[in-house]
């Protein structure tokens, strides 16, 4: 044994070099000053940043990433370069900065952050990644001397907005700048590092999957944590498929049978209330027979088992408040008198610079209570000054709790012992989908705080849809793909032809990472093409007849279905029109019978929903049962017929509850008195005609009766085995259809990027921000023009709309406020699709700012009917939802007036202002009118008052 553990001359020769090599080097000095021993993979990546490589490092939240990055701007200062430390998010870089201040002084230290700009001369500079993407673009003189860039949060370049910010970058820097990338933890990390050697020159690869704090799994079920793996199985290495803890199976288990057991013993319309104190709280302190546990005895029972702080993950704001409030309401308080007096002393402190008359609208008392029990949410619906006090009373120990949506777990510095998931699924926006493998990673990273916890604890909540074997999945799959989002916009396009011509730039995309991964996946689809064709092969052997050619055949019988569901299409889209114009002409006061579809009943009309003249006519109505309601086509069957009149008083106010019920009885009894009987409730009978008259239509329609004389004269049509050979013939048809897609993905892939860059070039030319000319020796080449100058420097999402708009003068001539409104509809998009009633606009839709929003959807529109002919993807469509919110800030008016009966919360509205406001300040140098250019300077003044000026430093 000891001679196996001996050296052999060579490794002895070679660890004595590195000995001597390393005792006069920067990261001996570097690690003089640190606190702490670095780890093997921290120590290996500074190595090779010291020896001038690249670096990648992926590594599990929680690592210790960072040091490699703080060892660049170290190495930086010593050989007097400069440093550039970038972040994907604001409050990421505003947390970093504070972090280089106190390690190296203010002085040498900037940040730059859009709306934030602090010693930006400084050798160090923290700043967002679309910051650096700009100054690249600009040539900008800050990049002299410029030495390292750390990207911390690389994977980020998966996200779809900022992801193709930080290829860009990669892409764009000085070939000298050594670049440092700090990621998550991604399966294919050796593939990303060869594309970055590809691309930038040698780069070392330091993959890392050690947690340094170990993370327990459990789950919480009937008031009692349990350990999700058997007894056996390491929760650091559980393996694939690990056993699930068999107790815990059999808690969960007859927790269901219970649960559907008194689920069975409840009558009709029971929702499983038993009073106050009865089925809240079971036996022994759990929770109801299959119920899952409250919140606020989630959080007792952490307390018990000295599990806190805690931040328990919910996919939902709503929630977040909720949590908190149900809190509250129950008596929980996790500090004691001195704890929360500390509390109380940072947040008066902190939230001195608001103004008294904003406190109660941003609900600032309930939060000071709810904070003073060591309570709290986070998300981003917040005020972002209130953010930054939770996280600072976390980082201190004194909140123990936080209630957080998942924006919370990107990038944020706040570790705690233990993770909480109420559920495994989440709104993307669209539906209900479950977390990835990735997601819950990244969720329960935050468990575990180094130096503090000798373990952290991930504990998903038991509830009645929970799936054991698919949270083990999820739990043990620790590593997730990094896919890029890269994509070609307009600015990058002029800003790319500007500087190195479009065949040049054609290449530099080619080089992209999404490019990279298009070009290797190529291989796959060509193995499954394949496989298509020889499936076709057999379906098309399958399907012969002796009678004839069925193919032929099979393709009369798809051409009917075809023409049969075109011609349904038609008469369905004719009775939406008429639908559509029994909507119209309505007025307030106006008693509608809605004689079908899921709106079926009468009402009384509230708002036409015509008078903003954007959206159609969407009446808002109140229905006999109080409900207040927007009409569309989809709601209303075969449309509304007018059947009466209802004065409605100038009083009415459709928020308040008594109001609703009062006008909704009044409505009943006029019913009444006329003898009106309800229509028949909407059983279908409505959709009945539209149905007849698409049959009627299909008899009547040449094309359809010919295909179908052509059909029946064929000879496979008497085939005894005719249906047999269909359904062959309809597999064949429907794989060979998926076979000719797949054909265009493959012949689509090479050269992708660069080909969408082509047809937004050629976007471009025909709207005349470049052109080709033609040089003295007979070449011609594309060049920026003018107004493409303009272009190059507008960075928004919708950056060709912005400069069509102020190329054609949409907003030219407004005042500072309705500039802002009308930049609003640019930038804002609502969470939910549901907003009540037409957006207002100030002065009216004749008013200049109605007639500016009117002018930018036609714009928008044109541009939409472009990119569709050049088979690009669409600019984002305008939303009205901010204008009136916008404009009353910018005239000076009150939080409480601007927020006041919108579903606007402080926190969104503060953010959209700042993106507005980011926009306005590239408009006050890029409009080509030197007096909208004034405008929107005196626009950004008036937004960045208040609130929306807070900044925390």
């Amino acid at each position: 044994m000891a001679g196996r553990l001996e050296q052999s001359p060579a490794e002895r020769y070679a660890a004595a070099r590195r000995r001597a090599a390393s005792a006069d080097s920067e990261l001996t000095r570097f690690r003089e000053v640190l606190d702490f021993p670095l780890d093997d993979f921290q120590v290996e990546a500074c190595e090779a940043v010291e020896r001038g490589s690249g670096v990648l490092v992926a590594a599990p939240t929680g690592a210790g990433k960072t040091v490699i990055g703080e060892f660049a701007v170290h190495l930086a200062l010593a050989t007097g370069r400069k440093a550039f430390y970038t972040t994907p998010i604001k409050a990421l870089s505003n947390q970093k900065y504070g972090d280089l201040v106190a390690r190296h002084g203010a002085e040498n230290v900037g940040l730059l952050t859009g709306d934030t700009s602090v010693n930006g001369d400084a050798p160090v500079v923290v700043m967002t990644t679309e910051v650096l993407r700009n100054m690249l673009y600009a040539g900008s003189g800050a990049l002299v001397g410029l030495g390292y860039v750390v990207m911390d949060e690389v994977h980020y370049l998966a996200d779809r907005f900022r992801g193709p910010v930080w290829e860009e970058v990669i892409l764009h820097l000085p070939d000298d700048v050594q670049l440092v990338s700090l990621s998550a933890t991604v399966s294919n990390a050796e593939e990303f590092g060869e594309w970055l050697t590809a691309v930038r020159g040698d780069t070392a690869v330091v993959v890392s999957e050690h947690r340094p704090v170990p993370l327990g799994q459990h789950v919480l079920a009937r008031g009692a944590l349990h350990d999700l793996y058997a007894g056996h199985v390491d929760p650091t290495d559980p393996g694939v498929n690990p056993p699930i803890n068999p107790e815990l199976a059999r808690v969960v288990r007859r927790d269901r049978e219970d649960g559907a057991a008194q689920h069975g013993r409840r009558g009709p319309g029971d929702r499983g209330y038993r009073g106050r104190g009865h089925g809240v709280r079971a036996q022994g302190g759990g929770q109801g027979k299959g119920r899952p546990t409250p919140r606020f005895m989630v959080v007792d029972l952490l307390e018990e088992a000295g599990l806190l702080p805690a931040i328990a993950f919910i996919f939902s704001r709503a929630g977040c408040e909720g949590a908190v409030a149900q809190c509250v309401a129950a008596g929980l308080r996790l500090t004691d008198q001195e704890q929360e007096a500390e509390i109380r002393r940072v947040v008066e402190q902190r939230c001195a610079s608001i103004p008294p008359e904003d406190l109660g609208v941003l609900g600032y008392w309930g939060f000071l209570d709810a904070l003073s029990r060591g309570i709290a949410a986070h998300h981003a619906g917040m005020l972002p000054l209130f953010k930054e006090t939770v996280e600072d009373l976390f980082a201190r120990g004194l909140v123990r709790v936080v209630f957080a949506t998942e924006t919370l777990a990107l990038g944020i510095n706040m570790p705690a012992r233990s993770v909480v998931l109420e559920r495994l699924v989440k709104w993307d926006g669209s539906r209900h989908v479950e977390i990835t493998p990735g997601e819950y990673t990244q969720l329960t990273g935050r468990a575990g705080r180094r130096g503090i916890d000798v373990e952290g604890h991930a504990v998903v909540v038991d509830h009645p849809a929970l799936d054991l074997v698919a949270l083990a999945g999820l739990a043990s799959k620790r590593l997730y793909p990094l896919r890029s989002s890269f994509r070609p916009t307009y600015n990058m396009a002029v800003n790319l032809v500007s500087q190195v011509g479009r065949p040049r730039a054609r290449e530099v995309l080619e080089t992209s990472f999404a490019q990279f991964q298009a070009d290797r996946g190529v291989v796959g689809l060509a193995r499954q093409a394949q496989a298509h064709s020889e499936a076709l092969e057999g379906y098309a052997e399958a399907m012969q007849c002796h009678l004839g050619d069925f193919r032929e055949y099979a393709a009369l019988r798809r051409a009917i279905s075809d023409r049969e569901r075109a011609l349904s299409t038609e008469a369905a889209a004719a009775r939406r029109r008429e639908v559509g114009r029994s909507l119209e002409g309505l007025r307030v006061g106006d008693v509608v019978e809605i004689r079908a579809g899921r709106r079926s009943g009468h009402a009384v009309v509230l708002d036409p929903g015509s008078a903003a003249g954007f959206e159609g006519p969407r009446p808002t109505v109140l229905s006999t049962d109080h409900h207040v309601r927007r009409l569309g086509v989809e709601d209303v069957g075969e449309g509304v017929r007018k059947v009466g009149f209802l004065r409605v008083p100038k009083s009415f106010n459709g928020r308040t509850a008594s109001g609703r019920r009062e006008l909704a009885a009044t409505l009943r009894r006029s019913l009444a008195d006329q003898g009106v009987a309800a229509p028949d409730g909407g059983r279908g009978g409505g959709r009945k005609p539209g149905s007849r008259r698409a049959r009627a239509g299909g008899a009547e329609d040449a094309v359809l009766l010919d295909l179908r004389r052509q059909l029946r004269a064929h000879p496979c049509h008497g085939c005894p085995e005719r249906e047999d050979h269909a359904r062959w013939a309809e597999r064949w048809s429907r794989l060979s259809r998926e076979h000719d897609a797949l054909v265009a993905r493959i012949s689509g892939r090479t050269g992708s990027i660069a080909k969408v860059f082509d047809r937004i070039c050629d976007v471009l030319l025909q709207l005349g921000y470049l052109v080709t000319v033609t040089d003295d020796d007979g070449q011609s080449r594309t060049v920026v023009t003018d107004e493409g100058r303009w272009l190059r420097r507008i960075y928004a999402e919708n950056d060709l709309l912005v400069a069509e708009c102020l190329r054609r003068g949409a907003w030219a001539g407004l005042d500072a406020p309705a500039l802002a409104a009308a930049v609003s509809t640019v930038v804002y998009s609502a969470r939910r699709d549901d907003r009540e009633g037409s957006p207002a606009i100030p002065g009216g839709p004749a008013g200049p700012l109605g007639r500016a929003l009117d002018e930018t959807v036609r714009i928008w529109s044109e541009l939409d009917d472009i990119e569709a002919a050049h088979r690009l993807e669409a600019t984002g469509a305008i939303d009205l939802g901010l204008v009136m919110p916008v404009h009353l800030w910018a005239s000076g008016r009150s939080l409480d007036s601007v927020l006041r009966g919108t579903e606007l919360a402080a926190g969104d509205f503060v953010r959209w202002c700042k993106q507005v406001i980011d926009l306005l300040d590239q408009l006050a140098q890029a409009a080509p009118d030197q007096r909208l250019r004034r405008t929107a300077s005196r626009a950004v003044l008036a937004l960045r008052r208040g609130v929306v000026a807070y900044s925390s430093l």
